[in-house]
């Protein structure tokens, strides 16, 4: 039998368009978004109340996923813009609509 196969993640976050923009990696996006917009994470997300996903791409190799992520760490502010809007030109949350409101989804507590 096949092993199910592993996603990793390399996402940016923001406050409001064109705000404050953060990117990270992770091996689950929806629990990582629920952790942003809860306010589960402390540090730098929490401080700027960023909690709107504006890009993420999908990596099967974490070795892969840690690269992209530093890459981007590298990157000026303005490619980082052309990244998102690339993609997402409006800046909309793409994790808008993935739990309920306005008691974020509680399974995802302990993940």
């Amino acid at each position: 039998m096949p092993a199910a196969h592993k996603s990793y993640w390399v996402y940016i976050i923001t406050n409001r368009p064109h705000g404050t923009i953060y990117s990270g990696v992770t091996n689950s996006l929806q629990r990582r978004m629920w952790q942003h917009k809860t306010g589960a994470c402390d540090g730098f997300s929490k401080r700027y109340g960023l909690k709107m996903l504006v890009w993420f791409e999908e990596f099967r190799d974490i070795r892969n996923a840690i690269g992209r992520e530093t890459e981007l760490k590298g990157w000026l502010r303005r490619r980082k813009i052309k990244l998102i809007e690339k993609e997402n030109r409006l800046w909309r949350d793409l994790s808008a609509g993935w739990f309920a409101e306005p008691a974020l989804d509680s399974s995802l507590r302990s993940e």
